[in-house]
């Protein structure tokens, strides 16, 4: 009989790290589903900048995406990194998140540009890329640092571009944003290094 107490197993994280970001894209789809249903009324839940009845958008706005093809870029990202930093705890998971959607959706409202109305789950994505970037480094765990340079090997070139001011119809600002505040979290919700085992004779 197993005990309850030794904790999950990799195979029982890795488990539930997909059904928690299988479910959150589901969502994603389905209220764009909705949105186009009614006309695309979720629209207005995105951020317009320095006006203070858009505050209640901070964290809508991250859910919300301006048409199927805007949420399909966003798709197999928001899954492949999601699902990566919740491998380490879904709690410390949705605590990097939430930080990241916070600090993301309050920094687009202070410096977004003016008649702007922005969306959507880049953001996060950028977020979780700079967690995942630099919290092996933070952490000083060999795994992670690794996982790092691959993920930055891998999507590097896509967050470059996306932080590229000279794109039209893209927040650049929300994505420079989402990038330093998963940055942040690396910090704030890092975990102590292993300690290193004792030394006997």
């Amino acid at each position: 009989m197993s005990n309850p107490r030794a904790g999950w197993s990799q195979s029982d994280r890795a488990l539930a790290a997909g059904k928690l970001m299988l479910a959150w894209v589901a969502l994603l789809w389905l209220l764009e589903v909705v949105d186009v249903a009614t006309g695309h009324a979720l629209d207005g839940f995105g951020v317009s900048p320095r006006d203070p009845s858009e505050l209640v958008d901070v964290v809508p706005s991250s859910f919300i995406h301006f048409g199927f093809a805007h949420l399909a870029a966003n798709t197999v990202p928001l899954l492949v990194l999601g699902f990566l930093a919740a491998l380490a705890g879904l709690r410390r998971f949705l605590l990097v998140c939430a930080l990241i959607i916070v600090v993301d959706g309050l920094g687009v409202w202070l410096i977004a540009p003016d008649g702007t109305n922005t969306a959507g789950a880049s953001g996060v994505i950028f977020g979780l890329f700079g967690f995942l970037l630099v919290s092996g480094f933070v952490e000083r765990r060999p795994w992670g640092v690794l996982a790092g340079v691959l993920i930055a090997a891998v999507w590097g070139g896509s967050i470059l571009a996306g932080l590229a001011p000279t794109q039209t119809g893209v927040s650049w600002q929300g994505h420079l944003l989402g990038l330093l505040a998963g940055v942040a979290a690396a910090f704030v919700f890092r975990r102590d290094p292993a300690a290193p085992p004792a030394l006997t004779r």
